[in-house]
């Protein structure tokens, strides 16, 4: 098995995940320059010519790979399908939705194309259609999460497919890398740890209520309505979750969830704020350069791994 920064032709085999409003340009140029295949995330960019400045920002800022995540039910994202062939993007990663349509012209333009998936069936269908390979997100991870474990859903998209199989959600340490290749992933997608780097843009406060957060300090919203989100408990968190459970409806909801990513991003607000987290926020400890972190991150599994090989 090839593992992914071989097909990637990256330092590690690990992809920085495509966090919308957070994962700019600059972002994900560090990221890039810190070894991994660092990613644009366009499910918070308002303009066709906004993603286009933070393409060619990231061009400007590393020569190493990087790639681009699309929403698929972003309203511009046809626009956005064109502007990645036209900006010679390396990378396509997609969520929320199938890429069919677009693979044809992707793949003719010499993209890689990896779709986020969340059951082995959506896999199974989306290899036909000639995808590269397929992140299996678990719903351990911050954001928006299906309902299958990690440890569950990675070894039956590995099983179900022929294409290389990328584990996501839960991994924030060597121990979580070297499980996910154990499972049968080739790599991995990490966000939630990167959060804490030094490179990443969101807000001083967002970072310091990530640090502070234990293990069960996470809570999804929007399982009622159909709309998962994973993020960490604060108030808006407590009283949407009422709200939810008294039978309000989606626009009653949308009060507390509109524009709450951007208020906990970029105005640190950790009251009324979308503060996206995966559940691994408990283990996060300290502010550190993306590069110290995807190390420890590598270094870890291998360590990891060599200590099994010694028990067997």
């Amino acid at each position: 098995m090839k593992l992914l920064n071989e097909i990637l032709g990256t330092k590690y085999p690990i992809i920085q995940g495509g966090m919308a409003n957070i994962a700019t340009g600059e972002f994900a140029a560090a990221c890039s320059n810190a070894g991994a295949l660092g990613l644009i995330g366009a499910g918070g960019v308002r303009t066709a010519e906004d993603l286009r400045a933070q393409i060619r920002r990231c061009k400007e800022l590393t020569d190493k790979p990087f790639g681009v995540n699309l929403m698929l039910m972003h309203p511009l994202v046809d626009e956005f399908a064109q502007i990645v062939i036209e900006e010679k993007v390396p990378v396509v990663t997609t969520g929320a939705g199938n890429p069919g349509k677009y693979v044809p012209a992707w793949k003719e333009a010499g993209i890689k194309v990896i779709p986020v998936v969340a059951a082995a069936v959506l896999a199974k269908h989306l290899e036909k259609s000639g995808v590269d390979a397929v992140i299996a997100e678990g719903t351990e991870s911050g954001g928006h999460v299906g309902e299958m474990a990690t440890m569950a859903l990675v070894p039956q998209v590995v099983d179900a497919v022929n294409i290389p199989v990328i584990a996501a959600g839960g991994i924030a340490d060597g121990r979580q890398l070297a499980a996910a290749l154990a499972l049968g992933a080739c790599g991995v997608q990490v966000g939630t740890c990167l959060l804490v780097s030094e490179e990443c843009p969101i807000h001083e406060n967002y970072k310091q209520a990530l640090l502070k957060a234990k293990d069960s300090d996470t809570i999804v919203t929007g399982r009622i309505g159909g709309t998962p989100v994973r993020v960490l408990k604060n108030q808006m968190t407590r009283e949407y979750v009422r709200q939810e459970k008294a039978g309000a409806d989606k626009m009653e909801l949308e009060k507390f969830t509109l524009g709450s990513l951007r208020r906990a991003v970029f105005e640190g607000d950790t009251k009324t704020g979308s503060l996206m987290s995966g559940q691994v926020a408990g283990m996060l400890r300290e502010i550190r350069p993306a590069a110290a972190i995807l190390d420890d991150l590598w270094t870890g599994a291998q360590q990891r791994i060599k200590a099994l090989q010694g028990l067997c």
